[in-house]
């Protein structure tokens, strides 16, 4: 049992979850939302400035709950960076897909920053965990400032 766990508290994510680089607001930003798992008490805010060409230019948040969580908002800043709205939606389906199967037919160089994630999928309790932060994202991608649940639809 604790081999498991090891595999899913990698290096990266206890680092990460000690110390995230990326957890800020930002003060000048064209979308916001929030996330939140009222099942397990994760939250999360997520702030997006997007670049005159319409890439991601800036993506910062605050986080309250599990490392996992926590380190899915730090690496999801990262893996962003850049991307088109139309990418990141695309990068997030890649990115589920990986923390629900294991499998990520897509997993061109864009995930690379999530991988120390990818354990997440043999604990199934914890991929709302790991998504939370992105529905978040998509959420202020999309315009909408309704909180998102940890079921990845608006309340």
């Amino acid at each position: 049992m604790f081999d498991g766990v090891r595999d899913l508290y990698n290096k990266t994510i206890l680092e990460r979850g000690r110390k995230p680089l990326h957890m800020r607001a930002l003060a000048d930003y064209d979308a916001t939302a929030k996330g939140d798992n009222p099942m397990c008490g994760d939250r999360v805010e997520v702030w997006v400035k997007l670049a005159e060409s319409g890439v991601i230019a800036e993506t910062g948040y605050k986080a309250r709950g599990c490392e996992i969580s926590v380190v899915s908002a730090d690496l999801m800043v990262e893996a962003v960076a850049g991307h088109s709205p139309a990418a990141t939606r695309a990068l997030f389906s890649s990115f589920r897909q990986m923390v629900e199967t294991g499998i990520c037919a897509d997993c061109a160089k864009a995930l690379q920053p999530l991988q120390p994630l990818s354990a997440v999928h043999k604990y199934k309790s914890r991929i709302k965990c790991a998504t939370l932060p992105w529905h978040a994202l998509i959420a202020a991608l999309d315009g909408t400032t309704a909180s998102v649940s940890s079921e990845g639809g608006s309340t």
